[in-house]
């Protein structure tokens, strides 16, 4: 069943749900640097796709972030005022996910709505995100000890979120352990799967995603994607809201 993920949390993450309907938690405000919708505009129902990024002529390395035009990413990091690091990682998992399933539709605008939502992508709290796409300090969620979120006992012996009594979401996509030990994925290719690098995050993001919709192009889709991740009303609003900024600011 659905978490209740209603509280806004100030150290740390928000609550996670459980990985069989949820995989993200309605985490952190979204990033003051971050593109934000005009208070007039009518809500947003939904994220439609944004202009695909531009791919890499030749792949510098085996990364998803090489899989993606670096002037691409400093121009559109420029109009949305999303870190290039960051950008990069929503990009190219966003351009690999289209070369391994085509008919999932998932855009770059959505990736990046949900890490900054859950991260401020990778900064929350005075996080950083480095060279190799590892957030430091690492980003832990609070304890899932029921309330105001779901009741999640430790599942991993405190060997992902450092917790050997209640599981934490974890990362700068907040994935919960369950999550992770699902979709696990080494996306920078530097040999070490970690839910604290923001390319393998969002890569096992973007798995969990559309497996979980299977058509992230199409409202209907898309909708059924993101309450898959969270259900919470108010975050599916605000995920339409910042992915449908962030697609207005590369037109």
């Amino acid at each position: 069943m659905p978490a209740r993920r209603h509280t806004w949390i100030f150290v740390g993450a928000s609550a996670a749900v459980l990985a069989v309907v949820a995989a993200g938690v309605f985490a952190f405000a979204p990033s003051e640097k971050g593109v934000e919708p005009r208070r007039s505009a009518p809500m947003e129902l939904w994220a439609a796709p944004a202009a695909a990024p531009l791919a890499a002529e030749i792949p510098a390395g085996p990364g998803v972030v090489d899989l993606v035009d670096p002037r691409w990413v400093e121009r559109t990091a420029d109009a949305t005022g999303i870190p290039e690091r960051a950008l990069a990682a929503y990009a190219g998992v966003a351009i690999r996910k289209t070369l391994e399933m085509p008919t999932c539709g998932l855009s770059w605008n959505t990736l990046a709505a949900i890490g900054d939502t859950e991260s401020g992508h990778g900064r929350h709290d005075g996080s950083s995100v480095g060279a190799d796409g590892t957030v430091a300090p690492p980003i832990y969620g609070i304890a899932l000890v029921g309330g105001a979120t779901d009741t999640i006992p430790d599942s991993d012996g405190g060997a992902i979120d450092g917790d050997p009594q209640w599981d934490r979401a974890v990362g700068p996509m907040q994935l919960i352990p369950q999550t992770w030990r699902n979709w696990h994925v080494d996306a920078n290719g530097d040999g070490v799967e970690d839910p604290q690098n923001i390319d393998d995050a969002t890569t096992a993001t973007a798995n969990y995603l559309c497996r979980a919709s299977g058509d992230m192009a199409t409202e209907m889709g898309w909708s059924a994607g993101i309450a898959a991740y969270n259900s919470d009303p108010a975050y599916i609003v605000k995920i339409a809201a910042a992915g449908s900024a962030y697609r207005a600011a590369t037109r």
